[in-house]
């Protein structure tokens, strides 16, 4: 928080006494309020009572880990948080903990955030060859040295940093609190005794409160990677969840701002056994955003996702989210009071700090929630200049901009004024605010106002504000103006701010993503993954058991001839298809390992750190013994196996069993060739009859065929060759990973797919 706002803790010493679970509270008060109503009159026990009522309401809140920051300010107090994500600190990249070092403590000094949020993947946990994947001690204690470091130079009070776990900090733990969880130990969570899964923490101006919830929803059993990738809440942690953002919704007078924060992104997390979501808890609040990482910048820039709820969604949508804002029927603007709000949010991923050095200011002022990231990877930046008002029509704008822009139902010295937050290394002298308008041909300029700061902040990250005549910048195009705003220091540099699209109506402009950024954010990948599963066993059966069905009961017979009379999509692939039913040995071991793949375990490994015996791996996930220590086995991992499962099935079964399916076609192909070739040779009159032999000319004749016509065969051994290669090295990785022995815990993984594909290229060898 800023050091010089007058700053007051609440529940920071917790009244010690019993604790009392909060979900008896509730019941607790209603028995309290039927003692009051009986001892009316009796003064001195009723007061006693009500002491009561207060210790036990302030040990519920310490059990749920609350927090309050009161924060003194005028009524235009502007509350900002620094968020970090993917830290990644190893023992082989000792850069990123330098950099960390050198770079986030000055700049934390220089912003004074109010809270910093350090949302996941706080060390690697891999090995130098990046295939073992669980915890090192060492990269721990480094995190806890660099964090008390940077602590230390920013000037901020330990209370106002908040970390959470991410995978890469449950690779491999068995158990929560045990001796390979190190998150417990060296975290700073951990460290202040935020042991809950869900954490909050309220700052509260004279205005509004801004209540900010941070969650743990790790594997509660970790595994190693790299099937250790999704989040898993539980029911337990979306009731705390839920109980945490309804903390003030009746017993605060003040508007409030809902933050939510945790490592994964929605598209990345998998419901719960109920099957409820962090979405539905999300929307059920209308949380203004959900600020999360893990992806990385390497998937795009654009990792945000707006989501919106709605009764008119078709079944699609529980699967895919095919643009950046959830797509909805049109509806008008109703100002009725008791009308419903639509509930909606924002779901911003940040980039990674392991290789983008990517650091994030959020602001939130007067309820808008804004925020510019900035990228470390060029060193310390002179200035940082962070608009809170109007916001970027990209990625800001939410349902209730334009509901209370047209229903009036905010005051309108709301939109009077520019507002942006301004750090810089040195004195300021001067800051610019210019709107251009892109609908005309050079892109006009229609307005350069000085911006001043604000008389009542006295921290070191200013408030400057610039009037303006907002009415006339009121327009049905979400992005027909747009703001840019430049600051000058003493030193002669300036500073300018992306150009950012703006609408004062509250329209919001429709933003598409690249495909590499719908694929890891418009994919609800935990609901794609039976599906997907299924459907690629489905048609892998298909493609073999429809053909030897014809084959078999119908006495339908496709060949290579009948395809050449009658070239047809269905002729060509059903005799592509029945040539590999006519080798029974090649056919059958396919079915057969089909089979094996939905029935059987597909390897064993090591899926802790270690001490811990060998478990094994079905596409349902990893068998493990379960918490209560009877021998009972369930599975876990799921579906987060998908990485391994899905990458098989699709890069590995099904091209190995169409090469195979084209071998056994290109030998029908050469057979008919040579016969055709042999048939010729009959009516040759140098052919001499009483002998099987061919002479010299007529042997090169049959040579130069099977040299010519089989060059398509070994393009096809090549592709299996490029198979086998890329399994080879899944099995490899897997190896590495889970500490397998390849004969005791692969084999049938392992070799079956190469052992099926060199049967396939000895078997068409010939044309017999």
């Amino acid at each position: 928080m800023p050091r010089d706002t007058e700053v007051k803790f609440h529940n920071d010493d917790f009244v010690k006494s019993t604790p009392i679970p909060c979900a008896e509270f509730d019941q607790f008060k209603m028995k309290l309020r039927i003692q009051i109503q009986n001892f009316r009159g009796r003064s001195i026990k009723l007061l006693l009572l009500l002491v009561a009522v207060a210790i036990l309401y302030n040990v519920c809140v310490a059990e749920s880990n609350e927090r309050v920051i009161y924060i003194n300010g005028g009524t235009d107090s502007v509350v900002w948080v620094v968020q970090l994500s993917d830290l990644h600190f190893s023992v082989h990249h000792p850069n990123r903990a330098l950099d960390f070092t050198k770079l986030v403590g000055p700049a934390l000094s220089l912003i004074n955030p109010f809270l910093v949020l350090i949302t996941g993947d706080l060390t690697d946990g891999k090995s130098k060859d990046l295939l073992t994947m669980k915890q090192n001690e060492d990269e721990w204690v480094e995190y806890r040295s660099v964090l008390d470091t940077v602590i230390e130079r920013s000037g901020l009070h330990k209370n106002l940093f908040f970390d959470l776990r991410g995978n890469h900090d449950n690779f491999a733990v068995p158990v929560v609190g045990g001796s390979f969880d190190f998150f417990s130990k060296y975290s700073i969570n951990g460290q202040l005794g935020r042991n809950g899964s869900v954490n909050s923490v309220t700052v509260e101006t004279k205005e509004r409160k801004h209540l900010f919830v941070g969650f743990d929803s790790t594997m509660s059993t970790g595994l190693r990677g790299p099937t250790n990738l999704f989040g898993h809440p539980t029911d337990q942690l979306l009731k705390d969840l839920d109980m945490e953002l309804s903390q003030w919704d009746f017993q605060s007078e003040k508007p409030i701002t809902k933050i939510s924060f945790g490592h994964f992104p929605l598209s990345f997390s998998a419901p719960s056994i109920s099957g409820r979501t962090l979405e539905d808890v999300f929307l059920k609040h209308s949380i203004s955003a959900y600020l999360c990482g893990h992806l990385h910048t390497r998937f795009g820039r654009n990792l945000k996702r707006h989501h919106r709820s709605s009764d008119h969604f078709s079944p699609l949508q529980k699967f895919v989210q095919f643009n950046m804002h959830q797509s909805s029927f049109e509806s008008t603007i109703n100002c009725s009071l008791g009308v419903p709000p639509i509930r909606d949010f924002w779901e911003w991923e940040m980039g990674d700090w392991r290789k983008s050095r990517a650091f994030r200011i959020l602001a939130i002022d007067r309820g808008h929630v804004s925020y510019v990231d900035v990228d470390f990877k060029s060193g310390t930046k002179h200035a940082i200049i962070l608009p809170t008002f109007p916001l970027d029509s990209r990625f800001m704008i939410t349902s209730s901009c334009h509901h209370n822009y047209e229903c009036k139902s905010v005051p309108s010295s709301s939109y009077e004024k520019i507002r942006a937050l301004v750090f810089s290394v040195s004195p300021v002298v001067s800051i610019v605010a210019r709107i251009y308008d892109s609908q005309t041909e050079n892109h006009d300029l229609l307005l350069e106002t000085h911006m001043i700061k604000h008389a009542d902040e006295n921290t070191k990250g200013h408030l400057y504000l610039a009037p303006w005549n907002y009415k006339a910048f009121e327009d049905a195009s979400p992005d027909r103006y747009w703001l840019q705003i430049e600051v000058n220091d003493s030193e002669g540099r300036s500073t300018l701010t992306e150009l950012r699209p703006f609408s004062i109506n509250g329209h919001s402009l429709k933003f598409s993503w690249s495909w590499k950024e719908f694929l890891v954010m418009g994919c609800q990948w935990a609901a794609l993954y039976y599906p997907l599963f299924w459907s690629a066993l489905y048609f892998l059966f298909i493609v073999l058991l429809l053909p030897k069905a014809l084959l078999v009961f119908s006495n339908k017979i496709y060949t290579y001839k009948n395809f050449i009379a009658n070239k047809t999509l269905v002729n060509g692939v059903l005799w592509f298809l029945q040539e590999l039913c006519r080798i029974h040995t090649l056919w059958f071991g396919w079915i057969g390992y089909l089979f094996y793949l939905i029935l059987f375990p597909w390897f064993m490994g090591q899926v802790f750190t270690e001490g811990k015996n060998m478990v094994y791996m079905t596409y349902m996930g990893w068998a493990v013994e379960n918490s209560n220590g009877k021998g009972k086995l369930e599975y876990i991992g799921s579906p987060d196996i998908m990485v391994v499962v899905l990458p098989h099935l699709l890069f590995v079964v099904l091209p190995a069993i169409l090469v195979t399916g084209a071998l056994t076609a290109e030998r029908a192909i050469f057979r008919e060739q040579v016969l055709a070739f042999l048939g010729k040779k009959k009516d040759d009159p140098r052919m001499d009859s009483g002998k099987t032999v061919l002479n010299g000319h007529q042997s090169k004749i049959v040579s130069n065929v099977h040299l010519s016509k089989r060059r398509i065969r070994k393009l096809l051994c090549v592709v299996c060759v490029a198979i086998c290669w890329r399994h080879f090295m899944n099995c490899r990785t897997l190896l590495k990973a889970y500490e397998m022995n390849p004969v005791l815990h692969f084999l049938g993984y392992g070799i079956s797919v190469p052992l099926l594909l060199a049967h396939a290229i000895s078997k068409t060898r010939s044309a017999e």
